[in-house]
């Protein structure tokens, strides 16, 4: 049995979409499919109600959906023991992060947490969306930051974990000022000279946001697709080389645009608001989790109470 089949069928298990978890696996459908066919041969048993649109889990399915996040926890566990990490202090947090967020967001949250919370370490580990939430998930780290967006939600049971929005990410086009300090490049492009574009790699959560964004549109973008890559900083650094227009996050920009070096690069049609959220599961083990958790909760709702 491969471990990979474990983590495909709880994927499936919270996107009830072949082709979604497909995509966030990063394997073809006809392959995603296979390995599940190959769990289900393994087990003995169909976990899936394939004669169900969307996909649904059998009974036997809802009953290993469980097992299988246990057996990853304590896989989790045991590898966490062997590198030694029995030794991290208890006043250390895991938190599990998409990569973009770990590089703008994170940082300057985290300092407004200490200046309130007072000191502690952490312990950052940066990947995809569906990685981080596979980490939570698995007990891998102790909370989990990332993107929602009601077309592309995080699906983690309310029963099971505590969420607070920290606050709102914009994806919107930018692209090198001339200069003249005005945008090389601009939507909606033309026919006959269509925009250079810089994309996320297919299965990139982002991705997934700007698909959505050009989908939902009401005017035609003529693009010339000339690069992809699953990280916003290297569509940045593309960006600022002059090589064409990318949506990025507009925390990952702000700097480049306060220079001048970089400008919006398209009106608000296109552009997207994504809602910052924390993750943890309820009743950590850890008192420091619990404790900065209501810590901030009780932030979150003084300031809702201050907006009234």
């Amino acid at each position: 049995m491969d471990l990979k089949w474990l983590e495909d069928f709880i994927s499936l298990a919270e996107t009830h979409s072949f082709s979604r978890s497909a995509a966030l696996r990063h394997v073809t459908q006809p392959a995603f499919s296979r390995r599940i066919r190959s769990l289900e041969s393994w087990l003995g048993v169909d976990l899936i109600d394939r004669t169900a649109y969307p996909t649904r889990l059998t009974p036997a399915g809802e009953l290993f959906h469980g097992q299988a996040l246990e057996i990853l926890a304590q896989l989790s566990h045991a590898r966490a023991l062997l590198r030694g990490q029995q030794s991290v202090p208890p006043d250390t947090v895991n938190v599990a992060v998409p990569h973009t967020l770990a590089l703008t967001f994170f940082p300057k949250w985290l300092t407004e947490v200490k200046r309130t919370c007072g000191e502690f370490s952490t312990r950052l580990t940066a990947g995809n969306v569906h990685d981080a939430v596979m980490a939570l998930e698995s007990g891998g780290c102790d909370l989990l930051l990332c993107y929602h967006h009601p077309h592309q939600p995080v699906h983690l049971d309310p029963a099971r974990y505590d969420m607070l929005v920290l606050g709102e990410e914009i994806l919107r086009p930018y692209a090198r000022c001339d200069s003249r300090g005005v945008p090389m490049y601009c939507l909606p492009g033309q026919a006959s000279a269509p925009v250079p574009f810089l994309a996320y790699a297919p299965g990139a959560y982002l991705e997934r946001m700007v698909a959505l964004m050009v989908a939902e549109g009401e005017q035609t973008l003529h693009l010339a697709a000339c690069y992809e890559t699953d990280m916003a900083e290297g569509l940045k650094s593309m960006v600022l080389e002059g090589h064409g227009l990318a949506f990025l996050p507009e925390s990952a920009v702000s700097r480049e645009v306060r220079r001048h070096q970089l400008a919006v690069a398209g009106d608000a049609r296109w552009q997207l608001s994504m809602e910052i959220r924390l993750y943890r599961e309820h009743r950590s083990s850890k008192p420091l989790v619990n404790t900065l958790w209501q810590t901030l909760s009780d932030a979150r709702s003084g300031k809702r109470g201050r907006g009234r």
